[in-house]
C-alpha cells in the first residue's frame, strides 16, 4: 500500500493481522504468532489486536488466548456474499471430485500474489493430508492451486512475480526461480498443475486453474493426498478429471 497516503500504514498494518488470523481459523492464532507472520513486533500487533477486538473485528478465545476472527466480519461477510460468493456453484465440483477420486478437493481463489482456500471436501480414502484447508493461503507457485494459476497469467506478469517473489528462503531450494519455471512449462504442457510434495514431504497435490469469461485464472479446483495414491498412470486420470471439473464450473461463474 502506498505509504504516501495518509494512514496507509495503519490500513496495510492491519490488514496484515486479519490475514493472518484468517489463515489459522477456526483455532486461531496467539499474539506473539500474529506479529509474526504479520511482520510486526508484538507490543503493535497487541494494540490493534485489542483495538480490532474493541470493534467486533476480532475475538478472543479465553482458555487459549488464541485471536479468532470476530462477529463484526461474519456480518460484513454476508453482505459482500451478495456480490463476490461464488463457492456454493464451486461446492458441487468440490464434492463430485472427492466422491470421484477418493482424495481431499479443493476451492481457491487468487488475491493478489496468493491463492485462498475457499472449500474443502474430503473424499472415502481413509489417510488425508492437512496441508490445505479453509482460509489457508499460499504464495502464487507453491502449492498445486497457485501453480495452476499462475502458469496461465501473461508471461509478463509471470516475470514479475517470480523476480520479486523469493520463496525459496521460505518454501525451499525447489521453490526457487528455475525450479518453478519448469513446473509451469510443465502445467502448460498438460493443463493441468503437479506439487509432488515440495510443501510436505510425501503429500502431493493437483490443481486446475478456473477461468473467467475474460479468459483469465481466477480461481482453482485441486486434489491432495499421499504420495502413493499419485502414481503417474493415475495422475493423467486425475488431471482429465480436473480440467473437466475446471472447465464446467469457469462457464457457470461467467465474470
Amino acid at each position: 500500500m502506498d505509504g504516501s497516503i495518509p494512514g496507509a500504514q495503519v490500513v496495510g498494518r492491519v490488514a496484515a493481522v486479519l490475514r493472518a488470523v484468517s489463515a489459522e481459523m477456526p483455532a486461531g492464532l496467539g499474539t506473539t504468532a500474529v506479529a509474526a507472520a504479520a511482520g510486526l513486533t508484538r507490543p503493535t500487533a497487541h494494540r490493534l489486536l485489542a483495538a480490532l477486538a474493541g470493534e467486533g473485528f476480532v475475538d478472543r478465545d479465553r482458555r487459549t488466548g488464541h485471536w479468532m476472527l470476530g462477529p463484526e466480519l461474519f456480518v460484513f461477510g454476508t453482505i459482500a456474499a451478495e456480490r463476490y460468493d461464488v463457492t456454493e456453484l464451486a461446492r458441487e465440483h468440490v464434492d463430485a471430485l472427492a466422491a470421484a477420486t477418493g482424495e481431499s478437493a479443493f476451492f481457491s481463489v487468487r488475491r493478489g500474489g496468493e491463492t485462498v482456500c475457499l472449500l474443502r471436501a474430503d473424499g472415502s480414502f481413509p489417510i488425508r493430508s492437512f496441508v490445505l484447508y479453509e482460509g489457508k493461503r499460499f504464495p502464487l507457485g507453491v502449492a498445486s492451486a497457485g501453480l495452476a494459476i499462475l502458469a496461465y497469467l501473461p508471461p509478463e506478469a509471470v516475470d514479475r512475480y517470480l523476480a520479486a517473489a523469493a520463496l525459496a528462503g521460505e518454501f525451499g531450494e525447489a521453490h526457487a526461480e528455475a525450479g518453478i519455471r519448469r513446473r509451469i512449462a510443465e502445467t502448460r504442457r498438460t493443463g493441468y498443475a503437479v506439487n509432488p510434495g515440495l510443501v510436505v514431504e510425501g503429500s502431493w497435490g493437483m490443481g486446475a486453474a478456473v477461468f473467467n469469461s475474460a479468459g483469465q485464472p481466477v480461481w482453482a479446483l485441486s486434489l491432495t493426498g499421499i504420495a502413493a495414491r499419485f502414481a503417474p498412470e493415475r495422475r493423467a486420470e486425475l488431471g482429465e478429471l480436473l480440467l473437466e471439473h475446471a472447465h464446467r464450473l469457469g462457464r457457470r461463474l461467467g465474470p
